[in-house]
């Protein structure tokens, strides 16, 4: 199987305004790289666009989205511009509505109840029918989950432990048409995406520092870039033993956008 990478076409991008997958013209197109998955995999990327055709779910998620996509710009009278117009709410709205979906599950952060009041608000006012379940259903002690206290964000103190599953099948119980994920944590968002029934997107991506920015951390030469490219990240949990090592850190780091795959232990 070949190691993909397309992110190194960034820099042709940057370069010449274009790719080899998106050239209107193949003749003036750059050249395929080695790394292109369709070299290798072409029978496989046309199998996969063939799930759009038709008129199964998938196939009407996909051109929906897709006019959604064109739907977020508008032109510029008389000129060549093309600007945005619409967030990811508006977006996430518009989707919904040519999908014909009326039921909206919210599966969301306590920390962020507050937002999705306000995001039910609109819903609401948008003709839509929106069902929030917080992370902390049911206020099951984290020590249940088997972790230590000093694993917990403050040792000594209650604290819930987030029931991602729970809030799957609560909105799964209720027949939510389509499910939006509002800041939940990195693992939780796996297992509520996994074992809700209805499709799932994601409005706000948690990030305890830059705000929910996530991506804010990618741009450019920043502290963070750097710091990440430079040294790998520690994970030891608060309780474990001192001079014991993290596992991760033995991973390589990031150089020149290549990430290297680190060898798995038997």
């Amino acid at each position: 199987m070949t190691k993909f990478s397309c992110s190194l076409c960034g820099a042709v991008w940057q370069k010449q305004g274009k790719t080899n997958c998106w050239s209107a013209d193949q003749a003036q197109a750059p050249a395929k790289p080695g790394y292109c998955p369709s070299r290798e995999h072409l029978p496989l990327i046309n199998d996969a666009f063939d799930q759009y055709r038709g008129s199964s779910e998938d196939a009407k998620i996909a051109r929906v989205a897709t006019q959604v996509e064109g739907l977020c710009y508008q032109r510029t009278p008389g000129t060549e511009t093309i600007n945005a117009r619409w967030t990811r709410v508006e977006d996430t709205i518009a989707f919904a509505k040519l999908m014909g979906y009326r039921r909206i599950g919210i599966a969301t952060c306590i920390g962020l109840l507050d937002e999705t009041n306000r995001l039910a608000l609109i819903l609401r006012a948008q003709g839509f029918e929106p069902l929030s379940v917080c992370c902390k259903a049911g206020s099951m002690d984290k020590l249940e989950l088997g972790i230590t206290d000093a694993d917990k964000v403050r040792p000594g103190t209650f604290e819930p432990a987030c029931n991602p599953i729970a809030q799957a099948r609560l909105l799964n119980a209720a027949q939510t048409d389509m499910n939006i994920i509002v800041g939940l944590c990195v693992g939780h968002d796996m297992l509520f995406s996994k074992h809700s029934d209805a499709p799932v997107t994601t409005l706000v991506v948690k990030d305890r520092v830059t705000g929910h920015n996530p991506v804010s951390v990618l741009y450019g030469q920043n502290f963070y870039y750097k710091r990440l490219q430079g040294a790998p990240l520690e994970v030891s949990a608060p309780g474990a033993v001192k001079g014991r090592k993290d596992p991760a850190s033995k991973k390589p780091t990031l150089a020149r956008g290549k990430r290297r795959a680190s060898k798995k232990k038997n």
